[in-house]
């Protein structure tokens, strides 16, 4: 890789419409709705009721039409034609035909979101929606695996200003580098790189999470993971990891189906995401050894030596009148060995505490 510059402008905090995204803050979880609303605006803003309602703190929609992603082509490679594809059998085309939200839906998904309390963005997969989403003054942008070395995506967003959320699925190191800078020539100033594994739904052997501390510390900027894979487990581990973004797929009730039901999460499921997420992040800590405050009262049952039998002064200490039990208000066990052979000074009961003061 030939760079002469790999920073980015960094924040340890990044503030998005009054929320903090960074290190020691809760993780920021985004709620994908995809084309998981089957084509019914009711289902739309019942996915996003019930999304504000598992505690997510933002939805995103994709914003595209057939012809703006794609060309109406149904043979060759236009066809989808691998055997473990999720949508084997189907055009391009007639895929995102099925999966896109239509764009006058925008401004109302947008809307309902906004009055509970979500921020809502989305991803533009051309130049137009780049328009039609400033349009509708959305307070940052997303940016696909798929468009992540279209550098005229890149700069379009870059030049907003806003935040910019970049998944980096199938990109080298090197294309890394170079939309990383295509996003900083033009003015993007605060970034979060997306761990993604682009396969539908992920396994999570291929997720390779050790890669988001390599991507914190290489384009020094906030790091998350756009998570395929299905359950929770992934998540919550890169969370561990240091991911301060956990963007997941949204259905409402995978039986119904959808073009992402197969590894999205059921509202069940998102509050569990939310809660175990934020569990992850909180137990993080801090580097620390010895006793947490809560763990004071628990030193006196850690174990100890005890006289074990009644003893009489003149007697000596061997393995069977002196043990190492709980609690602990005797001697350390360490000292065992020392003690062994030692005369008691004075008559004892057992449970007596050892001490020094007894030889």
């Amino acid at each position: 890789m030939h760079r002469n510059n790999l920073d980015v402008t960094h924040t340890d905090e990044i503030t998005i419409d009054g929320i903090k995204i960074g290190a020691g803050q809760q993780p920021f979880i985004i709620a994908e709705l995809s084309g998981n609303h089957n084509q019914s605006l009711d289902t739309a803003m019942q996915m996003i009721k019930a999304a504000a309602e598992t505690g997510v703190q933002a939805i995103k929609l994709q914003t595209y039409t057939p012809d703006t992603i794609t060309l109406d082509v149904a043979e060759n490679e236009f066809l989808i034609s691998e055997d473990d594809n999720l949508w084997q059998g189907k055009s391009l085309y007639q895929l995102y035909g099925e999966a896109m939200t239509p764009w006058e839906w925008h401004k109302p998904l947008f809307d309902y979101a906004k009055s509970l309390g979500l921020i809502a963005f989305s991803t533009p997969f051309d130049l137009t929606a780049v328009n039609f989403l400033e349009q509708l003054d959305v307070p940052c942008y997303k940016v696909a695996s798929f468009e992540n070395t279209d550098h005229a995506i890149l700069a379009a967003v870059a030049k907003t200003g806003k935040l910019v959320i970049m998944s980096t699925g199938m990109a080298s190191i090197d294309e890394l580098a170079e939309s990383v800078d295509v996003l900083k020539a033009n003015g993007c100033n605060q970034l979060i790189l997306l761990k993604c594994t682009s396969h539908y739904p992920a396994s999570p052997v291929d997720a390779n999470l050790l890669t988001i501390p390599h991507l914190a510390q290489l384009f020094d900027c906030q790091v998350g993971l756009s998570d395929h894979t299905t359950g929770i487990g992934v998540s919550v581990a890169a969370v561990a990891l240091g991911a301060c973004v956990i963007e997941k797929h949204f259905v409402l009730d995978r039986s119904i189906g959808g073009v992402d039901s197969e590894f999205s999460l059921e509202p069940s499921e998102f509050r569990m995401l939310v809660a175990e997420t934020q569990r992850a992040q909180v137990a993080l800590g801090k580097v620390r050894y010895g006793c947490t405050p809560k763990e004071l009262d628990s030193r006196r049952y850690r174990r100890s030596l005890y006289i074990s039998q009644d003893l009489q002064a003149g007697d000596t200490l061997n393995t069977h009148n002196l043990r190492s039990v709980r609690p602990g208000l005797g001697l350390a066990p360490k000292y065992l060995p020392l003690l062994l052979g030692k005369k008691i000074n004075q008559d004892v009961k057992a449970g007596t505490a050892m001490s020094w003061e007894l030889i």
